[in-house]
């Protein structure tokens, strides 16, 4: 079975404004963190990984994270859901598999009503670092130091994190311009 690691910050007993569920997804190492926005600041609540062992079939891991990130949204209950997009990979066997973790994912937000809103690797990579090329370590660092986090997140849980920043700057963005056209 998987084993999920996670760190997490206090909570609040404050109202929120939107409470986002990211996710970085992937077969054996899904990232995911809860992240709120309550007067215009960002606080990472919980934050992850879900770690599915290589001895796992393929259709193991997909209910691994499904069931995991249901555990996460019954913890936390969040407001939406904000995911990676596939990216473009140069083996179709790759982008199948992505895809299937990417689909557990998403059922496990559908289930709970939750809409859900994906971003492009690139564009997550921008609102992290200020760059679309960053490696993941950057990324990792950035959101470190741009959540105020104690440690440094593994990396596939700053990638999700970094999702989450997106999706509030999109948001942000969305709100001003009366639009939310990523909407899946």
């Amino acid at each position: 079975m998987a084993r999920i690691v996670r760190s997490s910050g206090e909570t609040s007993a404050t109202p929120t404004v939107e409470r986002v569920l990211a996710i970085d997804p992937a077969l054996r190492k899904t990232g995911w963190a809860i992240v709120e926005s309550a007067g215009g600041q960002l606080r990472a609540i919980e934050w992850g990984v879900i770690h599915n062992k290589p001895a796992l079939l393929p259709s193991g891991c997909l209910v691994s994270i499904r069931t995991g990130l249901s555990d996460v949204i019954g913890r936390h209950s969040p407001t939406v859901c904000a995911i990676e997009s596939t990216i473009f990979v140069q083996s179709y066997k790759t982008a199948i598999v992505l895809g299937t973790a990417r689909g557990a994912c998403l059922i496990a937000a559908a289930e709970h009503g939750l809409p859900i809103y994906e971003y492009a690797p690139r564009e997550i990579k921008q609102a992290a670092v200020g760059r679309g090329a960053a490696q993941k370590d950057q990324v990792a660092f950035m959101i470190r130091a741009q959540l105020r986090l104690r440690e440094t997140p593994d990396a596939d849980a700053a990638d999700a994190l970094a999702t989450a920043i997106t999706h509030f700057q999109n948001s942000a963005a969305a709100r001003a311009t009366e639009r939310e056209t990523r909407r899946v």
